[in-house]
């Protein structure tokens, strides 16, 4: 009876008496197989079996680090000078201007923009335009933008 050794496996070890002709058998479950017949290995030896390992590929060798390439130093922010004249945006800028302002239905009337365009655009041109817009309700409760002067 040859077997795997690596395999667990039922063994049947064979019995046969000194008259030969009853044979009884025992089963046993152990962890590597053994044949009739053949010896327990020491106690004192060890196997010399290396550990065993995670199932995966070679490590891969590191690369070299390549040389860093300096950053280049960032340019001044561009400066944004008054509006073109003709654009919607000096438009608006001339609508703030006057005495009064311009509601917010005179700038959409003006532009044909939505709303939400309008005052994102309001927004933008007081922060970067550097302007100073003031927003009030008047008596009829629009809304009314003006630039002081």
């Amino acid at each position: 009876m040859l077997y795997d050794a690596t395999r667990v496996i039922d063994v049947v070890i064979a019995v046969i008496t000194a008259q030969g002709d009853q044979v009884t058998s025992t089963t046993e479950e152990t962890g590597a197989a053994q044949v009739a017949g053949t010896e327990k290995p020491k106690p004192g030896k060890k196997a010399r079996v290396a550990p065993k390992r995670a199932h995966v590929g070679p490590r891969k060798a590191k690369t070299p680090t390549k040389a860093k390439v300096p950053k280049k130093a960032r340019t001044a922010a561009k400066k944004v000078g008054p509006a073109r004249d003709g654009s919607k945006a000096a438009k608006i800028i001339d609508l703030l201007k006057r005495p009064n302002g311009a509601t917010l239905a005179e700038i959409i009337k003006a532009t044909d923009w939505q709303a939400h365009s309008v005052r994102g655009f309001l927004s933008a041109a007081g922060k970067k335009q550097k302007l100073k817009i003031d927003s009030f309700k008047d008596e009829a409760g629009k809304r009314t933008y003006k630039i002081p002067k």
